[in-house]
């Protein structure tokens, strides 16, 4: 019986604690450098924190930015930026037709679960983040990746006090060295 109410005890606290940025992980990331250029793949991990979940539930729009930068080494000054890219996906849930439209570039697709709709966003295949003519021969480059959930461009009366607040905190960094 102790054992059973400690269990539960357990259960309780950790339902109340709030989501963390840490809760997204990047299941793989490589970085491909061809005669076309560098480009990534990549493939997330993660639950929507609570605040933008609930909000999503009452169709207010959530936007991911996926962005990529390549720097070159120098010994001398900061590291030069050759590149970058970004991606943005715009998703929100439709209650008339209880379907959830992604858009993406310009075009939107729709999905009949919440699981479809993230599946489109979680993972990247060939995203060309720089041409061959932007990375120098024989120097060491690195690409630095990061994914988050933007709350800058959310409603303007949801961003009061939002960047404070973990139920809102989604977000993930990686550099990775190339040759």
């Amino acid at each position: 019986m102790l054992l059973l109410a400690l269990a539960l005890l357990l259960g309780l606290v950790a339902a109340a604690l709030p989501a963390r940025a840490s809760d997204a992980e990047l299941i793989s990331f490589v970085v491909v450098r061809n005669d076309e250029g560098v480009s990534i793949d990549y493939a997330l991990n993660f639950e929507l924190p609570r605040g933008a979940e609930e909000a999503l539930a009452k169709s207010v729009p959530l936007y991911f930015v996926a962005e990529a930068e390549v720097f070159r080494d120098r010994w001398y000054w900061r590291d030069k930026r050759v590149a970058s890219a970004s991606r943005v996906w715009r998703i929100v849930y439709q209650p008339l037709t209880s379907n959830y439209r992604v858009t993406f570039a310009g075009l939107s697709q729709s999905y009949t679960t919440r699981a479809e709709a993230f599946a489109a966003i979680r993972r990247g295949v060939n995203w060309k983040i720089a041409e061959a003519a932007q990375i120098e021969e024989g120097g060491s480059h690195y690409v630095e990746f990061s994914f988050r959930l933007d709350t800058s461009l959310l409603p303007r009366p949801m961003q009061i006090g939002i960047a404070s607040q973990p139920d809102w905190a989604l977000a993930l960094e990686r550099t990775q060295r190339f040759d």
